[in-house]
């Protein structure tokens, strides 16, 4: 009998009208996103159900408003339990709450003031982010070395076989780009962001993040969360918030998680959240295995 995985998406999949359905159909729901727009601090169901999408796409507005959407979902999915979870990037909150191992409430907290914080480095510290799709890792490495005399870049998301994330000082991510293309890359483009997210230009949200984490309760997972910065499973409290403040700046391994949860008997991919991101990476990285998502009250009643 194979293992059921719930995964988590990360910026990107936001839309305006997110969760509207579930918020209509779901007294659960409801309750869940009230709450969250009390412990955010902000009016999150107003931006996420009627935008506009600039506002909604703020780091600050987005990282909470797919974090609510997925758990809202999570909450709702009755007859599928997960035997393992991941995230990607802020997705991993979503992840840890599923595995019980943070309450709803503190990682809602923890999520908008995340979000601000990476706001504010990136006004502090300006910086951009690429994809680059054709080249293996040790060339796309190889490249940001390269690019590196010219400003701060770094692999940023090893996404899935030949699609790669590079992040860092607009100096460095340009020049980064113009090497990747002369390297053979098939595309190389420059992603709408606002800010250098998991590179070095993010080390003031994660200083000012740590402090949040230390004074956060968290619990021992349930079941196994596998986390960005090692591919791994944990379920460690004191390992999972070690991991949550050393994701802020470093590389999203994605792929990797990937194929070590398919290694540990995983071969049902649930994407549960906005968007569909997450089960196009799966499916470039082993077509062997099913992925399915849940995003819509729609797709919640085949599971309750």
């Amino acid at each position: 009998m194979g293992k059921k995985v719930f995964m988590f998406p990360g910026q990107g999949s936001q839309a305006v009208g997110m969760a509207k359905d579930l918020f209509d159909n779901s007294d659960v729901a409801k309750d869940l996103i009230l709450t969250a727009n009390e412990a955010a601090g902000v009016d999150l169901s107003e931006i996420m159900f009627n935008g506009p999408m600039d506002k909604l796409k703020m780091t600050d507005i987005t990282q909470p408003a797919i974090f609510l959407h997925s758990v809202v979902l999570n909450t709702l999915i009755k007859s599928v339990k997960p035997d393992m979870v991941a995230g990607h990037s802020l997705g991993e909150y979503s992840a840890l709450v599923a595995a019980n191992a943070i309450d709803f409430k503190t990682a809602t907290k923890l999520v908008r003031f995340r979000g601000q914080s990476m706001l504010q480095a990136g006004i502090d510290n300006p910086g951009t982010m690429a994809a680059v799709v054709g080249l293996p890792a040790s060339v796309v490495e190889e490249v940001c070395q390269k690019a590196s005399v010219e400003g701060i870049v770094q692999c940023a998301n090893f996404n899935s076989p030949g699609q790669i994330v590079i992040s860092g000082s607009v100096n460095g991510v340009k020049k980064g780009m113009e090497l990747a293309k002369e390297a053979g890359a098939k595309i190389v483009k420059e992603l709408v962001v606002s800010g250098a997210f998991h590179s070095p230009l993010m080390q003031t949200a994660k200083d000012k993040l740590k402090a949040e984490l230390d004074a956060a309760e968290f619990n021992d997972a349930e079941i196994p969360v596998y986390a960005n910065v090692t591919g791994k499973p944990i379920t460690d409290k004191n390992e999972i918030k070690k991991l949550l403040f050393e994701q802020v700046t470093a590389l999203v391994r994605w792929e990797e998680t990937i194929k070590n949860m398919i290694e540990a008997g995983a071969d049902e991919f649930y994407e549960v959240g906005p968007g569909k991101v997450l089960q196009g990476l799966v499916k470039r990285i082993n077509r062997d295995v099913t992925s399915v998502g849940i995003s819509t009250w729609e797709d919640v009643q085949k599971f309750i």
